[in-house]
């Protein structure tokens, strides 16, 4: 397992404690993956349900067990992500994707409702990768439970704005994804939400969980 790299409670700011946490991704995982889609103004829905894996030695592949509603949406939206995610692995751009001092501007906000404390982050340069908004983490490490905010660049000019929430928990002692969702202001098309959840089976090969690939219902 990868060593955790722990920061002090009193290791300065919050700040502090969010970027003292140089902590690699994980090594291997493999995670059940339902992925739902929707657009309000021409009515489309679509579902998938897919295997992802992803260690060193064969980066990131995924595994469609089902799918069904839009073809577009399957295959633009869908498709699209996954296949991103495996350029993304395969080029070692996740670390730009990192809360550091070279992506962000921190500013402390305070306690949220839930006990989280507050950080309000601005990108350094436009990146997909990137966000506008506000990170949620525990007080005491800095370690990352929520990011909500918007897309610092639009992934293509048809997507005018994009909001997103993601969320985090840690399994087995790794810092890991478990949820995404967005929306999205497509022109022509309106309004676009899209969501994804993250069920483990094993994180560097330790077995963390049972997910069954039940059948897609409809919606």
């Amino acid at each position: 397992m990868v060593a955790v790299p722990k920061a002090s409670p009193h290791a300065g700011t919050i700040v502090d404690r969010i970027v003292a946490r140089v902590e690699p991704p994980p090594e291997q995982y493999r995670a059940l993956r339902r992925l739902t889609a929707h657009n309000d103004h021409f009515g489309q829905h679509a579902q998938m349900v897919v295997w992802t894996d992803f260690d060193r030695a064969g980066g990131f592949r995924y595994e469609i067990v089902s799918e069904e509603g839009s073809s577009y949406i399957r295959s633009r939206v869908f498709r699209a992500a996954l296949e991103t995610e495996r350029k993304m692995w395969a080029s070692g751009d996740p670390e730009r994707a990192a809360l550091s001092i070279a992506n962000y501007e921190f500013e402390e906000r305070g306690p949220a409702n839930d006990g989280l404390a507050t950080v309000a982050v601005k990108a350094r340069r436009k990146d997909v990768l990137l966000i506008d908004g506000f990170i949620f983490v525990t007080p005491a490490d800095g370690d990352l439970v929520r990011i909500e905010g918007r897309l610092s660049k639009t992934p293509s000019f048809w997507t005018r704005r994009v909001e997103i929430v993601r969320r985090y928990e840690r399994i087995a002692g790794v810092h890991v994804p478990v949820a995404l969702e967005s929306t999205a202001q497509v022109l022509i098309a309106g309004r676009s939400t899209f969501s994804m959840t993250y069920e483990y089976e094993t994180i560097n090969g330790r077995r963390v969980g049972h997910p069954q690939a039940a059948p897609l219902r409809d919606p």
